[in-house]
């Protein structure tokens, strides 16, 4: 097949969350089992110089955004056999510290940035040289893709024109911008109604993917249940509901060439399954690392988040203003919401031999903390698409999570087996219910007991370890759906 994908970060190009890494890790996979894949993104500031083998299309793109025309040029990477990277270039947009935010606050222009990132996917869709069959498009800031290839096909009386799928990472973030907005699509005021991108008097980007794509996708199978309820539609629930049997729900993979322990550039002691002291080492390492004292003794919990509501870091900093009486270490990675990277900073403050912090966000140092924990705290209130279970996993770090989304879908509680032998068995991880920081002291002291008892703490780990979400299987899932998609 050949499919094209649309993408406003990926990695290793670009990041800021688990969107980057299945982007990047699903076009490898589909490209390694013989698709013809192209992947487009926007040119962000630093990819240039740190990828001089970009190479300029022999065209630019002039497309309308609202009243003006805006001019792109397209560089292109073979980033590997049958895999292609499309970059968008436009400095006036992309070339910007981060993708979406700076300082915290939303860039005042991410509507003319992403509608227009949009028309280059859906332009590029119809018009590469190698004609792409189906378009793949993630997340609010390419969702109106399918909705610009259904009003050209519309226009132009049919066509052989793209298929779509539309996959939503985080239904909480849709791309909502004032009616004013709304030109920039030039697209005709017979979609924005309430029946269509109109969303209490606003445009709404994610429901344009919602209303108009070929297949929708989520990134767990509970989450595909979850959005179609009121409790986690977050206010588009109606809509999906209305297309319940175009949703599917896929479970995210994890590209084990990137995240493993025994070749690792990140990670100084590699172990496995079969010889984990190397872990130890790892942990020893990251204490001294992070400032805190070495001590194999005293178990270290850890964290890599970005730091708000949904991640459920106020119950870590409730949970952690109790626990910290114990013996327990804690470090954290991540960067969000100004109150909570004060709270955190503040708590290292106070117990400065048993918390470290370090705002901001390192590739690097985001796998020590993978391997060098023994359990990994993500207390999420809702979780798409989470990664960082996973890598827990493989890395034989427990991880402590709500029963939510991926989270339910992909960590085994011993309370989820049948019966004591199962649970020896399969128990990788501890689940709780309730959001609250009492729910969350619970797990955590299970997590101390499990410490104590080194044979059940060996098991846990080897558990994860031998856990299987990888990328092979999950890339087939998709070409499945993409074939269903061409068939009809």
């Amino acid at each position: 097949m050949r499919i094209l994908l649309g993408a406003s970060e990926l990695f290793p190009y670009s990041k800021t969350g688990g969107l980057s890494d299945m982007v990047g890790a699903l076009a490898k996979w589909l490209a390694k089992a013989g698709h013809d894949v192209g992947v487009v993104t926007p040119l962000y500031r630093g990819i240039a110089k740190q990828y001089p083998a970009l190479e300029p299309l022999d065209y630019r793109l002039d497309l309308p955004l609202g009243a003006r025309t805006v001019s792109a040029q397209v560089h292109t990477l073979a980033a590997a056999p049958r895999l292609t990277i499309y970059f968008i270039d436009v400095p006036e947009f992309y070339d910007r510290s981060a993708p979406y935010q700076d300082n915290g606050v939303d860039y005042p222009d991410n509507a003319e940035r992403f509608i227009y990132f949009a028309k280059c996917v859906a332009h590029l869709g119809r018009y590469l040289p190698w004609r792409p069959e189906l378009v793949h498009v993630h997340d609010w800031q390419a969702a109106l893709v399918p909705t610009f290839l259904l009003d050209y096909r519309l226009r132009a009386g049919g066509g052989n024109q793209p298929r779509t799928c539309f996959t939503i990472h985080n239904l909480a973030f849709q791309g909502t911008f004032p009616r004013a907005k709304y030109p920039l699509t030039n697209l005709p005021w017979d979609y924005f109604q309430p029946a269509g991108l109109e969303f209490y008097g606003s445009l709404n980007c994610l429901k344009a993917g919602i209303l108009h794509a070929d297949q929708i996708t989520t990134v767990s199978a509970r989450y595909a249940r979850e959005i179609t309820t009121e409790e986690f539609g977050c206010g588009l629930d109606g809509a999906l509901r209305a297309r319940a049997g175009s949703i599917i729900g896929i479970l995210n993979g994890v590209d084990y060439e990137e995240w493993n322990t025994e070749e690792n550039p990140h990670l100084k002691h590699p172990y496995s399954v079969r010889d984990l002291s190397g872990k130890a080492a790892e942990k020893a390492a990251l204490q001294h690392e992070m400032g805190l004292p070495v001590r194999a003794d005293v178990p270290l919990f850890g964290g890599v988040t970005r730091l708000t509501d949904q991640k459920g870091v106020d119950l870590v900093l409730s949970a952690l203003e109790e626990m910290l009486a114990t013996n327990l270490q804690f470090v954290l990675l991540g960067s969000g919401a100004r109150p909570f990277e004060a709270a955190f900073r503040d708590l290292q403050k106070r117990f400065p031999q048993q918390v470290a912090v370090r705002i901001g966000f390192d590739q690097g140092l985001s796998h020590r903390i993978e391997a060098g924990c023994d359990f990994f705290l993500m207390p999420s209130r809702f979780e798409p698409c989470g990664l960082n279970q996973m890598y827990s996993l493989r890395y034989g770090t427990i991880p402590i999570v709500r029963r939510t989304g991926v989270l339910d879908d992909s960590v085994v509680d011993a309370a989820d087996a049948a019966d004591a032998t199962e649970a020896a068995a399969r128990a990788n991880g501890i689940k709780f219910s309730d959001c609250s920081s009492a729910a969350l002291v619970r797990a955590i002291r299970k997590a101390l007991a499990i410490y104590e008892d080194a044979a059940v703490l060996r098991q846990f780990r080897v558990n994860g370890m031998t856990a299987d979400f990888s990328w092979a299987g999950t890339a087939k899932r998709y070409a499945e759906v993409y074939r269903q998609i061409l068939a009809r």
